[in-house]
């Protein structure tokens, strides 16, 4: 699956069927150096959006174990991953 930007490349998406609000799971290639998998395209109030890896702390509540650093890498990242997803229906 080829689409990237800024070396921002989906490798694999799993679409979910069903109704939860959890649509899809994909591994992300940066720069072909790099990959994070688990990233989640969740349909949320406003629409669909990216969220990242997390695990829950010891205090209960969920931390992202990695993020983007700007809020334009985050805007590319978003804008290639929901790509792949419309792309796959």
């Amino acid at each position: 699956m080829v689409n990237q930007n800024n070396g921002v490349e989906v490798l694999r998406l799993h679409r979910l069927s069903g109704e939860s609000s959890l649509k899809a799971f994909c591994d992300v290639s940066f720069a072909g150096v790099f990959i994070v998998k688990g990233i989640k395209v969740v349909e949320g109030k406003n629409g669909l959006f990216v969220s990242m890896p997390s695990e829950k702390g010891k205090d209960g509540k969920w931390y992202d174990t990695a993020h983007p650093l700007t809020k334009e890498f985050r805007e590319s990242l978003n804008e290639v991953v929901l790509e792949a997803y419309e792309e796959e229906k």
